[in-house]
């Protein structure tokens, strides 16, 4: 008979108090764990959410987890007690004043039994006419306005990157990215069989000049960049980088996918697809704009050479489309990617009805008032982070490492993510991410004083 999961997570819980698992140490992958220990990898799995439960390991699988605590007083940070409530500065979603109000407010009319019918048929990747000209229009910028027969829609933002490089990229095929990029896509990456291949950043984004070399090195099938608001950094590509950008993956024939989830925080500026609209893939989203639970992703395929005609029907039918439009919805739909129907209608009632405007400027007002507290209690640190962003690098101090400090604020409740998960680059190790988002206003300025204070302490 198999071993109660419960009773491995004593065993590894009696060698955290015992002190043979020491703070800020390692577990290894679930399916390392489950390897050593002869279980099954969902047992594993079991185990690691015991631990969590129980307060004495932070972290997710994928990226690391940590021992939280240690019953051993030494007088250092790592060993002292949590005394406050967990404080997540690792999930990112904000949510501004009277938001289900408004929210509520545009999903009304959908109750009315005519309008649910129609709202709960089935729609394929193209989504309907409403939808391509609302989310056309929404992610519209000065300098480039999306075609609306350009637009594919997704469940949300990470299943558009994940339908875009499933398009794009074979398995074992090599894909671009930044050498600190946005975590999940590496895990999307190894699930499609797709290598990620890091290149060098500084201070202005991805170097054009790093994904030359990594292409000329072995060819790149595809590179996936956040020129705009960048995570974990907040740095944004002025003009200049973004023109050398796209002429760098003009001349390399490249695609792009173009991560601009957090794009709606600027009022201004244009994305790579307005420098290379025939080689970008642009991927945004609502659950940032509007809400996680209640969500669109929005997939915008690059431009065709040849004209695609109108459709008379306010239905597309996908076998119409480009050849890129019909690899990427193809993926989309045989992943299981695509966006409900209702989701769809409730996002044009929240764009067409200005809910979408309204939260989009509160989160603006939002974040820069968390800025403002960053600025404020974390002064005199290495701290990287746009006015705008709703995320800050810390680059720490000696002789904290991202491991330990990881774990040192976990003992006080603070969730945070280490740099090593964003990659190597740019001195990971040494930093963390802190995402300003989701702790109330109070509660934030608590962690960013607390975390102060373990920043001046030794581990």
């Amino acid at each position: 008979m198999a071993e109660d999961y419960r009773r491995i997570a004593d065993r590894i819980a009696a060698d955290i108090a015992s002190g043979r698992l020491e703070p800020g140490g390692r577990l290894p992958p679930q399916r390392v764990f489950a390897r050593r220990r002869g279980i099954a990898g969902s047992t594993a799995g079991r185990v690691y959410g015991e631990l969590v439960r129980r307060g004495l390991v932070v972290g997710e699988v994928g990226r690391g987890t940590f021992v939280r605590a240690s019953p051993v007083p030494s007088g250092r940070a790592l060993a002292e007690p949590a005394t406050a409530a967990p404080v997540n500065l690792e999930l990112n979603y904000p949510s501004a004043p009277g938001q289900s109000e408004l929210l509520a407010a545009g999903l009304a009319p959908l109750l009315r039994p005519d309008v649910l019918a129609e709202a709960t048929r089935t729609a394929s990747a193209a989504g309907t006419r409403a939808a391509r000209e609302a989310a056309a229009g929404l992610l519209a910028t000065e300098g480039w306005r999306p075609a609306p027969d350009r637009l594919l829609f997704a469940g949300n933002a990470r299943q558009a990157i994940a339908g875009a490089l499933a398009s794009l990229v074979p398995p074992g095929g090599r894909l671009g990215v930044e050498s600190l990029t946005y975590p999940l896509v590496r895990e999307i990456a190894a699930r499609l069989g797709v290598v990620p291949v890091p290149l060098a950043m500084d201070e202005q984004g991805l170097c054009p000049d790093a994904l030359a070399a990594a292409h000329r090195s072995a060819p790149l099938a595809a590179v996936y960049v956040q020129p705009t608001l960048h995570n974990p950094t907040s740095v944004t590509m002025r003009a200049g980088r973004l023109r050398e950008l796209a002429d760098t993956v003009r001349d390399l024939g490249l695609p792009v996918v173009e991560d601009r989830i957090w794009s709606f925080l600027q009022e201004d500026g244009d994305p790579l697809a307005a420098y290379a609209p025939e080689r970008t893939y642009v991927v945004d989203g609502l659950s940032k704009r509007v809400a996680p639970g209640l969500t669109v992703g929005f997939l915008v395929v690059p431009e065709e050479q040849e004209e695609q005609e109108e459709p008379e029907e306010p239905e597309r039918p996908e076998e119409g489309a480009g050849r890129g439009e019909a690899a990427a919805a193809g993926a989309l739909r045989s992943g299981g990617w695509t966006a409900g129907r209702f989701a769809l209608e409730a996002a044009v009632r929240w764009i067409g009805d200005g809910t979408v405007a309204r939260l989009v400027a509160a989160k603006r007002a939002d974040a820069a008032e968390r800025q403002r507290l960053v600025a404020e209690h974390l002064a005199g640190f290495a701290v990287r982070a746009d006015p705008r962003a709703y995320y800050a690098w810390w680059e720490l101090p000696e002789p904290w490492r991202a491991d330990t400090f990881t774990a040192a604020a976990a003992q006080r409740g603070i969730a945070v993510t280490p740099g090593p998960a964003f990659g190597s680059g740019q001195g990971a190790a040494d930093a963390v991410r802190l995402g300003l988002a989701s702790a109330p206003l109070p509660e934030l300025a608590r962690a960013l004083r607390t975390l102060a204070g373990v920043a001046c302490t030794r581990p």
